[in-house]
């Protein structure tokens, strides 16, 4: 049995770039970094971050083109895939892994989004903050014979 998964969740590095294949199919290329945070054996914070290539077809790409950019997170389903190819220039074989998504959702948008929609501002030097909605809940138990099914 084999399983060739990748699931990846993390902030583009760079404006995804859409093109098109000859036979009309879009296709589009990003990159997202992910950071991992641990403390060395002396108790000190370390950091480092991984890129991962990914690369998506279909409407999903043209999507991706359309609505994210540099610095908005994203979380990517797919499989890893290398190619390979040799370099025009030195003749040298060259190599690329690549996540090939099968399905993408975007994360939450900042409040530098240019999507137009209504986002709570964030606090300020010296202003009171909007209310964030919140979701209430009840303060007494909820009886299971009250639900329905």
């Amino acid at each position: 049995m084999y399983l060739n998964k990748a699931i990846v969740i993390g902030n583009l590095t760079r404006d995804p770039e859409l093109r098109s294949l000859p036979s009309g199919v879009k296709v589009c290329s990003f990159s997202l970094a992910t950071n991992r945070v641990w403390k060395d054996k002396n108790g000190a914070r370390q950091e480092s971050a991984d890129y991962h290539n990914v690369v998506v077809f279909g409407r999903q790409a043209e999507n991706v083109a359309q609505y994210m950019k540099k610095g908005n997170s994203m979380l990517v389903e797919g499989r890893m895939q290398t190619r390979s190819w040799e370099d025009k220039g030195s003749g040298e074989k060259k190599y690329r892994t690549e996540v090939i998504a099968d399905r993408i959702q975007f994360g939450p948008k900042g409040a530098g989004d240019s999507s137009g929609a209504s986002r709570p501002a964030k606090p300020s030097a010296g202003k009171e903050a909007e209310e964030i909605d919140t979701i209430e809940y009840p303060e007494e138990d909820i009886n299971p014979e009250d639900i329905p099914f």
